[in-house]
């Protein structure tokens, strides 16, 4: 039986895919083998001895303290793409948010008073110039980050007849081959924030890209361009932003993370951090996590890791599973290796990944490891933990 300790909400889609007859689910269990959580700050969280995996689901993994865990030995999974079509739709909405001033119109009618409907017309009609938008066809998006929700977006706003520039200079073969022909590439971010009427964020928050859209960057905008940002806050400088509103060199920003220093500027759309709050995105993101840690758990297997190398071992009839997690140091399959020799014990299928500095076997032997065995496999220097990848629905702690 596997305890899976749920710090928030999860879609119902995914829990039902845990069978009740091999897993328990709780709010606070004193052993959980696994924790699945959303947005709730682990950072202060006890991490208990019994912990092998956490599921988080959806992308960002900053409310998850994954250094520590991978020290321990545990890997964090996560659901990247699981919210993608979300995404992608709100950073389109928010673009026409934008060029047509529908909030601020929205208000306006909201707060009119008129004695009958013909009143009501007469004082549309009186006012409706203020609202007087742009039309998205023609114009120029500028799409830094081409990542899964990246491409998405670009090829979606090309279908809307926009011209996209894109820049990313880690872009993967697999993006590349989605990216419409239509995306022309920017050499470089200054090129493609001079030619941008529009410029949309994608990517992570990590130290190189903490504060990028800083004074000096949004200084090379197309004077009156709109910023979009639907990745994380800390990579736009809301100073920088609310200085370069009030001496008009960017016309809007579109945000999915509020501040008080920008949430009542006239010129700030500000969203409650809608990007993946949708009844599909939250399913995807449940059900997407709840297979890639079933996985893990019950075979040992390992994908959607942002601390852990991509495992994926083909089980073997009849076979007993071992996973490791070790020092990435040479000669440390050998020395498991030599461990099972001495116990003489035959390996009838081994695959080994490392990821940084942390590094993972996963084995399938002939017979049942004894007790002895695994505590020598623990010995070893440089190895984190052993566990005993049960066969399936009867999961163990590892030591």
């Amino acid at each position: 039986m596997f305890t899976v300790q749920l710090l928030n909400p999860v879609s119902k889609a995914g829990l039902a895919q845990l069978p009740a007859k091999a897993y328990h689910i709780e709010e606070k269990p004193a052993h959980p083998d696994a924790i699945l959580v959303r947005s709730f700050q682990m950072h202060d969280l006890a991490i208990p001895e019994s912990l092998v995996v956490v599921g988080r689901a959806g992308v960002g993994v900053n409310n998850i303290p994954v250094k520590k865990l991978t020290e321990l030995g545990i890997p964090v999974l996560n659901t990247p793409g699981a919210n993608t079509n979300a995404v992608r739709e709100l950073v389109i909405a928010g673009m026409l948010l934008a060029s047509r001033h529908l909030c601020a119109a929205a208000e306006y009618v909201h707060g009119l008073q008129a004695e009958n409907d013909a009143a009501l017309e007469t004082l549309i009609e009186n006012n409706k110039k203020r609202f007087a938008g742009t039309e998205l066809r023609g114009k120029t998006l500028g799409v830094v980050g081409l990542g899964n929700i990246g491409v998405q977006v670009a090829n979606a706003a090309a279908g809307l007849g926009m011209q996209i520039q894109g820049y990313d200079p880690a872009i993967t073969v697999e993006r590349a081959w989605q990216l419409s022909s239509d995306v022309k590439q920017a050499k470089t971010l200054d090129d493609l924030f001079e030619a941008s009427d529009y410029v949309t964020l994608h990517v992570p928050l990590v130290p190189e890209t903490k504060g990028m859209i800083s004074h000096e960057k949004i200084a090379k905008f197309k004077k009156g361009a709109c910023l979009l940002n639907f990745s994380r806050h800390e990579i736009v400088s809301d100073a920088a932003v609310l200085e370069a509103l009030n001496a008009s060199q960017l016309r809007t920003f579109v945000t999915d993370f509020p501040s008080l220093s920008l949430k009542n500027h006239p010129a700030v759309v500000s969203l409650p951090h809608l990007g993946a709050s949708t009844l599909e995105a939250e399913e995807n993101c449940a059900l997407m996590i709840v297979q890639a840690m079933r996985d893990f758990l019950e075979r040992g297997v390992i994908a959607h890791s942002v601390n852990f190398p991509s495992i994926d071992l083909r089980s073997t009839n009849g076979a007993e599973r071992l996973a490791m997690v070790h020092q990435n140091v040479p000669g440390m399959v050998a020395r498991i290796s030599t461990e099972f020799a001495k116990k003489n014990i035959n390996i009838i299928s081994l695959q080994n990944g490392s990821r940084d500095s942390i590094a993972y076997t996963l084995t399938d032997i002939e017979g049942i490891p004894a007790p002895d065995l695994l505590k020598a496999l623990s010995a070893i220097e440089g190895m984190i933990r052993v566990r005993r990848v049960e066969k399936m629905h009867q999961g163990q702690n590892g030591l």
